[in-house]
């Protein structure tokens, strides 16, 4: 009985939305939904958007406390919408130091990002040039991020949209060309690879830096390096390949990375779109 009129206080709710601040990706989307599922929250009545970053829960509303505790276990932080066309902003968002910061890494991105590239050729590898096009996707990204501030969920979400085909495009086009140095195998400059493997590393860091002053307190703080991490293994990803090309006198560890990456593409693109595409039909 008792679990019937739970059920029924759940469906007679209306649903709540909070904006997700700190995530970057479909995995951290679901990381959080994970968190709401250890508070008793079923698996239909959470939906956290990586395209737009809301969560949107159906539960009554004296639930709402505990299960904003066991998600705020996550590090992200959530702050309530209190109506459709409500979304609010980050305070930082209002600081003109903050988007500064956000052009820094939008540059610093693009930037080496097409260093990157160019030395992707020169080293013959498609793991370091599949490593720029992730850079410049993220500074693209960024991009729009930036020009998003304060939007509508509605043109939040055609902005996501745009991103997750402009990330598939890319993964598509790192996917076709990988296949094709599958069969017209050379080994890349290994030196090269692992060098600018490296720089990456400390570009990205570099990246995050001017955000910092930007977040406060530990779960914030962990947000901010959250944001970098998938860069950080892609990164670390191309230095292991160029010891393996080393070491084996092989390409096989180059397109292997360069695979993986074109496939994390490829997932986040679907994820974002996905995502998109139903916060479309929510806002309509």
């Amino acid at each position: 009985m008792a679990n019937t009129e739970s059920a029924g206080s759940t469906a007679d709710a209306p649903p709540v939305r909070y904006r997700v601040s700190g995530m970057d990706c479909a995995k951290d989307a679901a990381q959080i939904e994970r968190a709401a599922h250890s508070a008793g929250v079923a698996p239909d009545d959470v939906k956290v958007s990586a395209a737009t970053h809301i969560m949107t829960l159906n539960a009554p509303e004296a639930r709402l406390p505990d299960i904003e505790k066991a998600v705020a276990v996550t590090g992200y932080g959530f702050d309530r919408i209190e109506s459709d066309g409500d979304i609010p902003p980050n305070p930082a968002h209002q600081d003109p130091a903050y988007r500064r910061a956000l052009w820094i890494v939008v540059i610093l991105n693009v930037g080496y990002g097409v260093i990157e590239m160019v030395g992707g050729f020169i080293a013959g590898s498609q793991a370091v040039k599949a490593d720029a096009l992730d850079f410049i996707g993220d500074g693209a990204i960024t991009f729009l991020g930036l020009l998003a501030i304060g939007w509508s969920l509605a043109w939040r979400a055609r902005s996501a949209l745009i991103q997750g085909i402009f990330l598939g495009l890319l993964g598509l086009g790192v996917l076709g060309t990988t296949i094709v140095r599958v069969f017209e195998q050379t080994a890349p400059d290994a030196g090269l690879m692992g060098l600018l493997g490296m720089i990456a590393l400390v570009v990205n860091v570099i990246s995050v830096l001017p955000l910092l002053r930007f977040r406060k307190g530990d779960a914030n703080m962990r947000a901010v390096w959250l944001f970098s991490r998938n860069d950080a293994i892609g990164n670390a990803a191309v230095v292991i390949a160029a010891g393996l090309v080393w070491w084996l006198g092989s390409s096989w560890p180059d397109l292997i990375v360069a695979f993986g990456i074109a496939g994390l593409f490829l997932h986040s693109s679907w994820s974002i779109i996905r995502d998109a595409r139903a916060d479309l039909k929510t806002a309509a």
